[in-house]
């Protein structure tokens, strides 16, 4: 007799058990900086932060394995927003009618519920690709030196109130409430994302707390002078109208305090009339989930049209190059593509993970040749201060 498909794969089936023997191959063969820590920099405070690799990623592969069909299909239908972009309202209102602001905000939430378990499955949990910060790092030491580098620059410290805009699963909230003693507000527009942040601060002991909200949706549910420092880690492609959400968050930030902005961004070098450039973009947008094409003058300029000052605006990698770090995790993904997909074939593992790691790998590698050619960069760090 046939044992049901839905029986085959438990919490400690073999389709889980064997992807994890992968995972711990891969993180085997990880650079020796994984075992080396102190000579980063990092220390008790920031590994309180982290979490259980192997217990985040069976969490998140039940999460995948139990999926609806309709929760795939609205997944695979979101990614009709990363064709279009804000700048071109002619285009979003063709594809998505005149109410495309909401349609874009259901877009997103049907994405992130389901992007940020593929995303935790891997290295990039916190749904980020940082900043190439130091050789010897791996994908999460980079991401910790990164957050440890804002926390400086804008001077968090204990007792603070910090905002944090499209805060995800609260990992990086986490991290900077460890580090500093600060207390982290966390935004988002996904209902699932926001409860996975506070369930997972509340079980490490920090105060924080996060609000659901899509940051198109102003004004930001906060009172003048709230907070005393600011950040976000590329969340501002999301947004549809950057001065107006600026002039919002320098109005919620108390006179001194200051802000840093992670992005993506297209470079001086990106030229749109250039078939080649274009039919990257075309595909490096739905990778990195990006509706907008910021550039850097284009955030300088909404920051200080909004009354502050940029201090910093510079590309945070080495050499201005991300690349290395893309390259590592596409290679994880793809190499994780393969065995699910042998997993598929002998139906130990449902169909729709074929259709999910399909689409997440598809284009990795024009990530990867944007970055080395300097057309594009999701690493463009900004730091910027309310006068006094």
């Amino acid at each position: 007799m046939s044992v049901p498909l839905q029986n085959r794969v438990s919490d400690s089936s073999d389709g889980i058990d064997r992807i994890a023997e992968e995972k711990q191959k891969l993180s085997v063969n990880a650079p020796p900086s994984t075992r080396k820590q102190d000579a980063l920099g990092l220390d008790d405070a920031d590994r309180q932060s982290t979490t259980n690799r192997f217990k985040t990623f069976r969490s998140a592969f039940k999460y995948i394995h139990h999926l609806t069909p309709k929760q795939v299909d609205d997944y695979m239908h979101s990614y009709v927003i990363y064709n279009l972009d804000w700048a071109d309202e002619d285009a979003m209102i063709k594809e998505l009618g005149p109410d495309y602001q909401a349609k874009v905000g259901e877009c997103l939430k049907a994405y992130y519920g389901i992007i940020n378990h593929l995303c935790a499955m891997g290295d990039v949990e916190k749904m980020y690709i940082p900043p190439h910060m130091d050789k010897r790092a791996s994908v999460i030491e980079n991401q910790l030196l990164y957050e440890k580098a804002v926390a400086h620059a804008i001077g968090m410290k204990a007792g603070d109130k910090v905002l944090d805009l499209g805060c995800g699963r609260g990992r990086v909230a986490a991290h900077m409430a460890s580090m500093t003693g600060a207390t982290v507000t966390g935004l988002n527009i996904d209902p699932n994302q926001v409860a996975q942040a506070q369930e997972f601060n509340n079980q490490k002991g920090f105060k924080n707390n996060f609000v659901q909200q899509d940051m198109n949706t102003l004004p930001l549910p906060f009172a003048d002078n709230s907070f005393d420092c600011f950040y976000q880690i590329q969340a501002l492609s999301l947004c549809k109208d950057l001065p107006t959400l600026f002039r919002e968050v320098y109005r919620v930030l108390k006179p001194g305090a200051k802000v840093s902005l992670l992005d993506w961004v297209s470079l001086p070098g990106y030229d749109p009339s250039n078939p080649e450039h274009l039919a990257l973009m075309r595909r490096v947008k739905p990778l990195i989930g990006a509706v907008g094409t910021p550039t850097p003058k284009s955030f300088e300029k909404a920051l200080e049209d909004a009354g502050f000052v940029v201090t910093k605006s510079e590309n945070a990698s080495i050499d201005g190059l991300q690349a290395p770090l893309i390259d590592r995790v596409d290679i994880y993904f793809r190499t994780m593509r393969q065995i699910i997909l042998g997993l598929v074939k002998i139906k130990v593992l449902p169909q729709h993970f074929k259709t999910l790691i399909n689409r997440l790998c598809l284009d990795g590698q024009a990530f990867v040749k944007m970055d080395r050619m300097r057309l594009i960069s999701t690493s463009y760090w900004i730091v910027a201060e309310k006068p006094l």
